[in-house]
């Protein structure tokens, strides 16, 4: 199959008007933190379409946020190429990854979009590339079921994944949309939402007042169940439902389209839903977590999940078709939905809580003895704080498009970005201005 169209993406529209969120209300719901310094780029995998810059723009400013930092990759020759259905998956993902990235940092996300041919080899090489390039995150909206992919394609998919996981990167995947059989007979899982190297994202169907497993009953739900290719179930998910393979997937978010995300696109609001907006706002929340964690963010975060499921809302009601949810981690909505500003807590670290104060014990007070007085020690400046180079990178690359546009207002507030992120004096930041 390398040379064959392989994936689709999982996006559903509502049948009828209902509730939708913006992305940015939706991170509030699930508390999100705010103020996180950010600082790790963002990887998007497609595998067709394209977007147009004026829609991600009017968004971020409907949204008052601000806008990304965009650059897109060719892989084997494709590019980005607005003007087809799949652009709906292209712009969902990158302006819900980008408003959560935004949200939690109030700064621009750099957001990597890597347009590859919807074959098994570009696929792979898309996401090799983003390892190569430094991602810290990689969000992945398109799949199949497990059973169409070819072991040498698996393997080569999961050798780029485990490249990710060595570098740091940490890869995040819609399950799919069409429920517990993926869209085919009997119960399938997606991949590569299945591989062991990968953070498998679920759907619910989200209100302001309770969250259920997404399923419509007609066969669109979330994808999970467990895995044919990796058998047996993986010792680091712990807790989880008993299955004879992964189970899938590890955590969940809004996806029903009867409750989902206003996505700008060809110039007008429009509500899409599926699990391939879950991913991307996972990928968000966790750029700006990683940033802020640093050293310290765990090298198997897949484990990490599995043991630290108090950061997440556990999802106890609905089903998939085959599968119910039920307390605990299940192959409908994994360990369950975010509780952002606890997973930040965990993943970032917070000082411990005092202990008591012990009690004083009385001591003697010696008589001071008299000593001359000590002129007082020169204190020297404080160190200049150090100079975040990937970002100073970044921005004068922007101010680099910019200015070959001729768009003066957004080359001054790229040339605010870079005085800022150097640490430069006024009379310093005089200078730059053209």
């Amino acid at each position: 199959m390398p040379g064959s169209r392989l994936c689709r993406p999982p996006i559903r529209r509502p049948r009828a008007p209902g509730l939708s969120w913006d992305t940015p209300a939706l991170c509030k719901a699930y508390s999100f933190p705010t103020g996180l310094p950010g600082g790790t780029a963002v990887g998007i995998i497609e595998l067709g379409g394209g977007y147009k810059s004026s829609d991600i723009t009017a968004a971020f400013a409907a949204w008052g946020l601000p806008p990304p930092h965009l650059f897109d990759v060719s892989v084997q020759g494709a590019t980005n190429a607005p003007g087809g259905d799949a652009d709906a998956e292209v712009v969902l993902d990158i302006e819900v990854a980008a408003a959560a990235y935004s949200y939690c940092t109030g700064r621009p996300a750099d957001v990597r979009v890597y347009f590859a041919p919807n074959t098994e080899t570009g696929f792979a090489a898309a996401v090799r590339q983003a390892v190569a390039d430094g991602c810290g995150v990689i969000s992945i909206s398109w799949g199949a079921p497990e059973d169409r992919w070819s072991a040498p394609a698996r393997q080569a998919m999961d050798a780029a994944f485990g490249a990710a996981r060595a570098a740091g990167c940490v890869v995040f995947a819609a399950s799919g949309d069409n429920g517990s059989g993926d869209g085919e007979a009997g119960d399938h899982v997606d991949y590569p939402a299945s591989s062991p190297w990968v953070v498998g994202c679920g759907g619910t169907t989200k209100t302001g007042s309770s969250e259920v497993v997404w399923s419509d009953g007609r066969g669109s739900g979330t994808g999970g169940g467990y895995s044919t290719a990796y058998r047996p179930m993986p010792a680091w998910q712990v807790g989880a439902a008993s299955g004879p393979g992964r189970m899938v997937p590890d955590v969940a978010g809004n996806a029903d389209p009867q409750t989902g995300y206003k996505v700008y696109l060809d110039g007008s609001w429009q509500v899409i839903g599926g699990t391939s907006a879950v991913a991307p706002l996972y990928a968000g929340l966790f750029a700006a977590v990683k940033g802020a964690a640093g050293d310290s963010f765990p090298a198997d975060f897949l484990a990490w999940v599995y043991t630290h499921t108090a950061a997440f809302a556990d999802v106890t009601q609905g089903n998939n078709g085959s599968f119910r949810a039920q307390a605990g981690p299940d192959p409908c909505t994994g360990v369950g939905v975010p509780v952002g500003s606890q997973l930040a807590a965990m993943l970032v670290g917070a000082a411990p809580p005092p202990g008591p104060t012990p009690t004083p014990t009385p001591t003697p007070i010696p008589t001071p003895t008299p000593v001359p007085p000590v002129p007082p020690t020169p204190v020297p400046p404080p160190p200049p704080a150090p100079v975040n180079w990937k970002r100073v990178a970044l921005d004068a690359f922007q101010l680099f498009l910019d200015a070959r546009r001729g768009d003066r207002a957004a080359v001054l507030a790229d040339i605010a970005r870079l005085v800022q992120d150097l640490g430069l004096s006024p009379h310093e930041a005089v200078e730059l201005i053209p």
